[in-house]
C-alpha cells in the first residue's frame, strides 16, 4: 500500500533526531513536508536540507513541519543535522517502511551498476492528514522553494 494524492497518509511513527519519534496523527492540524534523500551528509542532500533549513521561518509562518527522511541510521542523521545545523528533524529508515509507503525506492544506475536507493522525492500533507501535493525524481536547485510557495498557497486556502 502506498499514498495516493487526495487520500489521507496512513499514519506512521519513526525514530527521529533527538531521541525522538516522530508520528504523523499527532502533527494534525499542521502541514508536513516529508522529503526524502539518498544520503545524509551528501553534495546534493546537503544543498537540499540547506535550502529547507534557511527556509524554515516561512514553513513555521504557513503551518508546515519540515522532515527528512533517509536510510541512514539514526547517528549518520545525527551528525548530518548538527554539522548542517539543521533546525528540523531527520528521520532514520532503516527499514524502509516509510520508503515503501511512500513509494520512493527505485532502481538507479551509479557508475554503470544498478543498485536500489532512494529516489529524491517530496511530498506535502495538508493538515486534516491527506496527501495534497508529490514532486518525483527531484531537481535539488529550487525546490525547497517551489514547496514551500505549494505549502503558503495550500495554508491560504
Amino acid at each position: 500500500m502506498s499514498v495516493s494524492l487526495g487520500e489521507p497518509v496512513p499514519d506512521f511513527t519513526a525514530t527521529a533526531t533527538g531521541d525522538t519519534t516522530v508520528t504523523l496523527s499527532e502533527l494534525k492540524g499542521q502541514q508536513v513536508v516529508v522529503y526524502f534523500y539518498p544520503k545524509a551528509s551528501t553534495p546534493g542532500c546537503t544543498t537540499e536540507g540547506g535550502d529547507f533549513r534557511d527556509r524554515k521561518e516561512a514553513f513555521d509562518a504557513a503551518n508546515t513541519v519540515i522532515l527528512g527522511v533517509s536510510r541512514d541510521g539514526i547517528r549518520a542523521q545525527e551528525n548530518f543535522k548538527a554539522k548542517q545545523d539543521f533546525n528540523f528533524a531527520l528521520i532514520s529508515d532503516k527499514d524502509e517502511s516509510l520508503c515503501r509507503l511512500f513509494d520512493v525506492i527505485k532502481l538507479k544506475k551509479l557508475y554503470g551498476k544498478e543498485h536500489l536507493g532512494i529516489e529524491r522525492s517530496t511530498f506535502l500533507i495538508d493538515a486534516d492528514g491527506k496527501l495534497a501535493r508529490e514532486w518525483r525524481g527531484v531537481k535539488v536547485k529550487g525546490h525547497a522553494q517551489e514547496v514551500l510557495e505549494a505549502a503558503q498557497t495550500l495554508h491560504d486556502n
